[in-house]
């Protein structure tokens, strides 16, 4: 079995999603420290003028809150300032001539409209959606629900050895600094690097030209059933043994 893990993203981009896909099973890291300006409550989307962030707004908390504490600033809710009316409205305007924006636009308008409290459960919605668009079928387990011990590569093999799993597809982030593969190894599970080469597809606004690294929906409301295919193409495969 091939396990991955990452923390839960808001709005998550391509290369989260293809590794993912390429795992057996995915480990959501709900239960680790919060990180300020990361993925965990921002991403970004395409404007006439190029890429833009969008930031879900967090009540302040600790240092050492962990992401499944973490809670969302709803003040002014209703109002046209509000993040959920302003990403909508942003949606409505710059993606609303988009070739697939009608198919996906009243789940979009219920995520956008529907009170979120809990950043875990909104990332995690969101993440079922793009599942279901992109066709996902990866068992999800939460972090915070193995009781996970150690730290860094001791924490990676307490998790797979609690989810059965002989192999770790590790991407090209953080985790090269500290993985120790030969640990792994000796204990009988073998690393595979992620590779991922980032998909061009048509885009609204061509002047600007293309822009990568973007939230799912830019594929999807673009490409709408035919994403998946850019996705992951007949040749596109993550390789064990080497480093992207």
């Amino acid at each position: 079995m091939i396990l991955a893990a990452h923390q839960p993203h808001y709005l998550p981009w391509l290369g989260y999603l293809d590794k993912m896909a390429k795992a057996d099973t995915f480990v959501v890291m709900d239960d680790l420290q919060y990180e300020s300006q990361n993925f965990q409550n921002r991403q970004r989307l395409k404007l006439n003028d190029g890429p833009h962030w969008f930031t879900v707004p967090l009540v302040r908390g600790s240092q050492a809150d962990r992401i499944c504490d973490k809670r969302i600033d709803n003040t002014g809710l209703g109002g046209r300032h509000h993040w959920q009316q302003r990403t909508w409205r942003t949606l409505e305007t710059h993606y609303g001539r988009a070739p697939h924006f009608a198919r996906y636009a009243p789940t979009l308008h219920e995520l956008f409209t529907r009170r979120w409290d809990s950043l875990l459960e909104l990332d995690l919605h969101v993440l079922s959606i793009a599942r279901d668009w992109l066709g996902v079928t990866t068992r999800l387990v939460r972090a915070s629900e193995l009781g996970l011990t150690g730290f860094k590569t001791d924490r990676i093999l307490d998790m797979c050895q609690k989810v059965g799993a002989k192999i770790y597809l590790s991407g090209g982030g953080g985790s090269t600094s500290y993985l120790q593969a030969e640990q792994l190894a000796g204990a009988g599970v073998s690393v595979m690097w992620q590779r991922f080469e980032h998909p061009t597809y048509p885009q609204r606004y061509p002047d600007v030209g293309f822009v990568s690294h973007l939230a799912f929906l830019d594929l999807v409301l673009n490409c709408g059933p035919d994403s998946a295919a850019f996705v992951w193409p007949a040749h596109h495969h993550a390789q064990a043994g080497g480093h992207s």
